[in-house]
């Protein structure tokens, strides 16, 4: 379930009344695709990135990578429309997955192969996506690092600290579903 957005125009870091020590209260929020895309198709601009968006876990399942969540964040789940004037430019998204291989020389094919899905700028450009990943197979040390530096940045608005949520969704959640659903909001525009 996604939340109400709260007087700042951000999804609350926690449900209200619920407070913050309860963690099926707290963000990130899980969630379908499906219910993500329900929730913010209501423009031209963010159905575009949406569509981005769903381009770039296809790929990512197609060279395999399946088994993980990803964490949806950014002015693309904020109502910058209203608090800032313009429509959102991408979707910030941190994938958390484990490796299609173990053969770590195969997997560094793979990255270097498939750009668009592991360097930033190229997410951003092809698929509306300011996109990073972390790789679940590293050590656990590094993956708690990786966490905690993701859930810090995208916790809070950049500009003005704002504490803030975010939402999840698994990698492999009713695709095809979101598609559709993108598809009607489109025609019905």
């Amino acid at each position: 379930m996604i939340p109400e957005l709260n007087q700042s125009g951000v999804l609350p870091p926690f449900i209200p009344g619920q407070g913050p020590t309860d963690p099926a209260g707290m963000a990130p929020y899980k969630t379908t695709i499906s219910e993500f895309v329900l929730r913010y198709a209501h423009s031209p601009e963010r159905r575009r990135i949406l569509r981005g968006l769903l381009d770039y876990r296809k790929k990512l399942r197609e060279i395999g990578i399946s088994s993980g969540v990803q964490w949806l964040d950014g002015s693309f789940v904020e109502n910058v429309e209203l608090n800032r004037g313009r429509p959102p430019a991408d979707v910030d998204i941190v994938t958390f997955a484990f490796r299609p291989t173990d053969d770590f020389e195969q997997w560094k094919k793979l990255v270097s192969g498939n750009k668009d899905l592991f360097l930033p700028n190229e997410a951003k450009q092809k698929y509306f996506c300011d996109a990073y990943f972390v790789d679940l197979n590293t050590h656990p040390l590094h993956v708690v690092s990786n966490t905690r530096y993701w859930f810090g940045l995208f916790s809070h608005q950049r500009e003005s600290c704002l504490w803030k949520g975010m939402v999840e969704v698994p990698i492999v959640c009713g695709d095809n579903e979101a598609s559709e659903i993108l598809d009607r909001e489109a025609g019905n525009a």
